[in-house]
């Protein structure tokens, strides 16, 4: 589906750039050959069964928050295991509405669900959010998950020889059941799920947005796990860790990018249909632009993109933070 805008908002409308359309040009029609197994629909439906087997258990309890325009909740449910999922959730009770939209966060690599402070902005918009860990990293959520294989100090490496202990496989299903935990609250209206991450977060998000229908709308900024073989081979980003563990073990090479293809989003961008805003920045050498659109270009439900040709990592930074605040504002005007 043809829907590349890289227009901008310069405050009173919106323009285009020559100059970007030269310079990405290339980048609408990389399509390099997909890496995905005969049965990778199968192991993601049953990696689901095995998620689901597993009862989500949620809890949430009051947290004294020094503003009472919203209501913030600390939150925890178990994720793929009985891993506890801890995470934030915050309602804008300003607006004294029955059901709100809401926004589910996911956070980059080595991060966590950071402050309630950090999602004022959505909440003034009249969006519940939650926020949510990842397992073993910088958070407060823990990581009960037997790894017999890799690095077990570096998560891009955990279980790195077996698709059915790969780091990602609890993670893309924790982030899957953040939704399960959401649409349970009573406040949350179901049919307004939107995703919103940056670079490990805006992978999470294009594969939860693939693995499940619920999502209306994703916003993705300079997301990682697309492409992972290129990555790998450029050592680029957390997967520099990989290609770390292949010098020491050239010969697992074939098993790593086995395991590896089942967790690439160019492999799972067919699946995803709800509407996308993502953005890149050509400068970024942690996450490439290029690798993201070979996610970027297989996505065949509405699109767009913004493309920042001299930035890094940051991505758009606050120029793309306004970017999404308007782009969310018109959606939910569009489908109250």
């Amino acid at each position: 589906m043809e829907n590349n805008v890289i227009s901008y908002y310069d405050g009173s409308k919106y323009v285009s750039s020559d100059y970007v359309d030269k310079v990405s040009k290339e980048l609408f029609s990389y399509m390099p050959p997909l890496t995905k197994r005969p049965d990778f629909d199968e192991f993601w439906e049953e990696t689901k069964k095995k998620a689901y087997s597993v009862p989500l258990d949620p809890e949430r309890e009051i947290y004294d928050y020094p503003c009472d325009n919203v209501t913030v909740y600390k939150i925890s449910y178990n994720g793929f295991d009985t891993t506890r999922i801890n995470g934030w959730f915050i309602v804008p009770t300003f607006l004294k509405k029955d059901k709100y939209p809401c926004l589910i966060r996911y956070h980059g690599f080595g991060g966590n669900m950071a402050r309630p402070a950090s999602y004022m902005q959505w909440l003034i918009m009249g969006v519940a959010v939650l926020a949510v860990d990842c397992r073993g990293q910088n958070g407060a959520t823990g990581d009960n998950a037997a790894y017999s294989s890799g690095s077990t100090q570096i998560v891009t490496c955990k279980g790195i020889l077996n698709k059915e202990e790969y780091y990602f496989r609890a993670v893309y299903m924790d982030c899957v059941k953040a939704i399960d935990f959401a649409v349970a609250q009573p406040e949350v209206d179901d049919k307004k799920i939107i995703i919103e991450g940056g670079s490990q977060g805006g992978a999470l998000g294009m594969a939860v947005c693939a693995l499940d229908d619920r999502p209306c709308l994703a916003m993705v900024d300079v997301p990682s796990n697309s492409d992972l073989v290129r990555r790998v081979e450029g050592a680029h980003g957390a997967f520099k860790h990989v290609t770390e563990y292949l010098k020491a073990h050239p010969y697992h090479t074939d098993r790593v990018f086995e395991t590896l293809s089942y967790f690439d989003t160019m492999n799972m961008a067919d699946k995803i249909k709800c509407k996308v805003l993502a953005s890149v920045g050509l400068k970024d050498d942690t996450c490439p632009a290029v690798m993201y659109m070979a996610t970027y270009n297989r996505i065949n439900s509405e699109k767009e993109i913004r493309i920042y040709p001299f930035n890094g990592h940051e991505g758009g930074g606050i120029v793309q933070n306004e970017v999404k605040l308007r782009f969310l504002s018109d959606f939910l005007k569009n489908n109250p």
